[in-house]
């Protein structure tokens, strides 16, 4: 389908109906071009099993279709009943795993056409839903995850729902499709009345992020939108501080598209926030790219137009004034693994997931740990920006329970710091996009560029490594200390001058560096790093100082 076409489908769709009805109605175990775009709105994308694909030409077998769902989780909270019915449902129609994602939502794999309609509907069942998880929409609204009871973090949290449920779609079609059983069947017809979004709905898709001073778990200014509130010390909001024009994908050897930091654009006080965010999306509703979804993002409005002209469409789409950026504190990402007080007398648990997989795998049983302490402590669970979990408010008298719990499963949470501080993204055998491996790649991968940095004489200020299977950058690889991004089959490109704090761009280093090669390549530079860096200095910092001499 051409790109002018998803434009024409989104006007046509009938408030993202399309042909989404009759087609759930069929045996076919696939969806056509155009529901596949809809789809995507409802936080669906079809699949297929990539890995299947060359046996299914040799025997005449067709493809191995399945659907990826992908929840909405505002801040990355997950409620202790929609945990629970994810992951029943991971185990009846999915592939028995769920992913956490890097943008703090759930993922289950592997569901059939067949399934599809149920899994939804039990989803919304057990109080989540799907809807605009995906698509030319504002996607998840990322918030820190850490459940530290002070007045900043709770504004945190309360602006990313807030803004959350002030750019939901407002089309009926989600809840007659999945949770009407007698609707999802038909074409019913009305109004379509989206305030924010109009017919077409945005560009592209369009990501939001929120976190306190000094907090950059979030990865802020990778985001198209970002916010800060800012707290006085008697505890009240003195308003909130707001970045634009960040987003990192790209598309290999195409020099239009490219990764951008945002800008510190504004301040706005506690009563212009919702008012100030959606301007931000109608102007790029407005004036966002429709003839090329490649350069559709509000990175490439803001880089065409300028800083000045966007500010200008903002304040006379809110109707106000902005106000001027307020200084921050620097930058960093805080980590937790294991126990944390969250200032209210309770606690938190930090939880280490490789690659967000939640699954059981030989002696690790982590998918029926987290289901025994879910259903036996009543806890709610909250997914990290770095594809890990928080179970969260936990009594002091419920951590024995826990403990215990994690220990019989064989889950030992002790990933040490190239584990915690690596991000990778599915990549292949489902994703429809991976030029490489990832996931599956990592683990090993890690071991040999954990081996070259002992080897270089190497133990403390681990990097941080962020793998992807292309470029569309859904682990953040342009941020990384050292990014890995799959080039083609087996074939990656390693970037490298990131900083701890995720506040800087890295830049190519090698192209066309097999899998195999990816650690011998950086052991050059570990070594150099062990011989030459400064008293303090990090790792993408070194790099960024001495890459002209080391290419």
């Amino acid at each position: 389908m051409s790109k002018l076409d998803v434009e024409a489908l989104k006007r046509a769709s009938n408030g993202l109906r399309g042909s989404i009805p009759e087609e759930l109605a069929t045996p076919a175990d696939h969806f056509s071009d155009e529901a596949i775009q809809l789809l995507k709105f409802h936080g669906v994308y079809q699949q297929d099993d990539r890995d299947a694909r060359k046996s299914a030409r040799e025997t005449g077998a067709g493809r191995d279709f399945s659907c990826m769902i992908r929840t909405k989780c505002p801040g990355g909270f997950l409620p202790a009943d929609f945990y629970l019915g994810i992951d029943k449902l991971a185990d009846l129609y999915g592939n028995g795993s769920i992913r956490v994602t890097t943008r703090g939502a759930l993922q289950l794999h592997g569901v059939h056409k067949s399934n599809l309609h149920e899994v939804i509907h039990q989803i919304n069942e057990h109080l989540g839903s799907t809807l605009a998880a995906c698509g030319d929409v504002n996607r998840n609204v990322m918030a820190t995850p850490f459940p530290l009871r002070r007045p900043d973090y709770d504004a945190a949290h309360a602006a990313a729902f807030a803004i959350a449920d002030a750019l939901t779609p407002r089309t009926k079609a989600y809840v007659e499709l999945w949770s009407d059983g007698e609707l999802a069947h038909t074409t019913q017809s009305e109004p379509v009345d989206e305030p924010i979004y109009g017919a077409a709905y945005l560009p592209r898709k369009f990501k939001i992020a929120v976190t306190v001073p000094g907090d950059n778990s979030v990865d802020l200014y990778t985001n198209d939108a970002g916010i800060v509130p800012l707290v006085a010390d008697d505890g009240t909001i003195e308003g909130y501080n707001l970045t634009v024009g960040g987003g990192l994908g790209m598309t290999h050897g195409k020099h239009a598209t490219f990764p951008r930091l945002a800008d510190e654009f504004a301040f706005v006080t506690p009563e212009q926030l919702i008012a100030a965010v959606q301007a931000i999306v109608i102007v790029q509703r407005d004036y966002g790219d429709r003839t090329n979804r490649k350069h559709a993002r509000l990175k490439y409005t803001i880089e065409d137009r300028g800083i000045a002209w966007f500010r200008e469409a903002v304040e006379k789409q809110a109707g106000f004034t902005l106000g001027k950026w307020r200084p921050l504190p620097a930058w960093s990402v805080p980590e937790y693994q294991g126990w944390a007080a969250q200032g209210d007398g309770k606690w938190f648990y930090a939880l280490d997931i490789l690659s967000g997989r939640v699954v059981d795998h030989g002696t690790v049983h982590l998918k029926t740990a987290l289901r025994d302490i879910v259903a036996q402590t009543g806890r709610n669970l909250v997914a990290t920006p770095n594809q890990s979990l928080l179970i969260v408010d936990v009594d002091a008298a419920q951590r024995e329970t826990i403990d215990a719990i994690l220990k019989a499963n064989g889950v030992l949470n002790n990933a040490d710091d190239f584990e915690r501080r690596a991000l990778a993204c599915p990549a292949l055998p489902t994703c429809g996009l991976a030029l490489a491996e990832s996931e599956r790649f990592l683990p090993a991968m890690l071991e040999s560029i954990r081996q070259a940095w002992q080897a270089a004489g190497l133990r403390e200020g681990v990097p941080t490594i962020r793998m992807t299977g292309c470029p569309n950058s859904c682990a953040r690889p342009s941020t990384g200390e050292i990014g890995i991004v799959g080039m083609s089959l087996n074939t990656y490109i390693i970037s490298v001058g990131g900083n701890p704090g995720s506040t800087r761009l890295n830049t190519t280093y090698r192209e066309k560096v097999k899998g195999e090669e990816i650690a011998g390549v950086l052991s050059e530079l570990f070594r150099a790093y062990a011989i030459d860096r400064q008293p303090g200095e990090a790792f993408g910092d070194f790099c960024l100082r001495a890459q002209p001499a080391l290419v």
